[in-house]
């Protein structure tokens, strides 16, 4: 380059040194780097702080006898239920006992529940014939309340886990379903027509294509559908079982232990927010490619 002029705005200098374009764009990516740090912070301090302002309120109600400490109990003894079951366990078994078992129920149910919905989800959504003959089957299924199922489970499997297996089942397939079939139906007719254009068979279509445009519409459901595997498992458990959480709350609720029935719905909560945070990490790692929501910097 000729002495005395300077290099074109948006290029590199010679020597690899920066323009004043590139120093710019990374000023901006550090601001918006910077505020998206600030506001992850501001939203969990804001988390933490609210828990604390309704737990403080709760324990000062109750010890004041403002609410009544027998029937709404309070956080300090709430967890000294927790602590005392797991040092010293609980009437029916180590409290990690109890917690395993109903976990193990739940996560059998989720598995079954979501593969039969992903599998009859997108059968349906891909095969008009049976979608009209299923569909008004499958929507009367749908109109019964689930949970009443869970005596019946009841009655056919027994207090073992089968019973609330099947009570984990009904309620996750449903949900899973709609979404499977929904994603199949909402499939690019244009990747489809392509795809067949190329050559491939309907079994390559709905492999290659259909499914991975439905993955997206399938995860949307896990969320919701494994809180629906653990409340069927603890219906089931409070209709009658040998061991489980639900079980723990029965048998809190029979001997008036209101502290023992909001430990129970803690540590439940507790494995809820666990397996959300799993699934919101594996769902992040399989759609990486996938551009972010508008705000989420925000």
């Amino acid at each position: 380059m000729p002495s005395g002029t300077s290099a074109p705005a948006g290029t590199s200098a010679p020597g690899g040194t920066s323009g004043p374009a590139d120093t710019a764009t990374g000023a901006r990516t550090l601001t918006r780097a910077r505020a998206a740090r600030n506001r992850r912070f501001l939203v969990h301090g804001s988390r933490v702080l609210l828990l604390a302002l309704v737990f403080g309120a709760w324990e000062i109600l109750a010890r004041a006898e403002v609410i009544d400490p027998f029937n709404f109990s309070m956080p300090s003894a709430i967890w000294a239920q927790v602590r005392d079951w797991a040092l010293n366990g609980t009437a029916q078994g180590p409290l990690w006992e109890q917690i395993w078992y109903t976990l193990y129920e739940a996560l059998l149910g989720w598995v079954v529940g979501v593969a039969a919905g992903v599998v009859l989800g997108i059968a349906l959504g891909r095969i008009r014939f049976l979608a009209d003959v299923l569909g008004p089957y499958i929507k009367v299924l749908n109109a019964i309340p689930r949970i009443v199922l869970a005596p019946v489970f009841l009655i056919w499997f027994g207090l073992g886990p089968a019973s609330k297996i099947a009570s984990a089942v009904v309620l996750v397939f449903f949900p899973v379903f709609f979404n499977a079939f929904q994603g199949a139906r909402e499939v690019d007719r244009n990747l489809v027509n392509n795809a067949r254009i190329l050559g491939a068979s309907n079994r390559r279509v709905t492999l290659q294509v259909v499914i991975p445009c439905a993955t997206s519409w399938i995860f949307t459901s896990l969320h919701v559908s494994f809180g629906f595997a653990l409340i069927g498992a603890i219906v089931g458990e409070y209709i009658g079982a040998t061991k489980g959480l639900g079980l723990l709350v029965a048998a809190s609720q029979g001997t008036f232990n209101a502290a023992g029935v909001y430990a129970a719905m803690a540590i439940l909560a507790v494995v809820a927010l666990l397996t959300e945070g799993l699934l919101t990490f594996a769902e992040r790692r399989l759609f990486r490619w996938r551009p972010a929501e508008p705000g989420s910097e925000r």
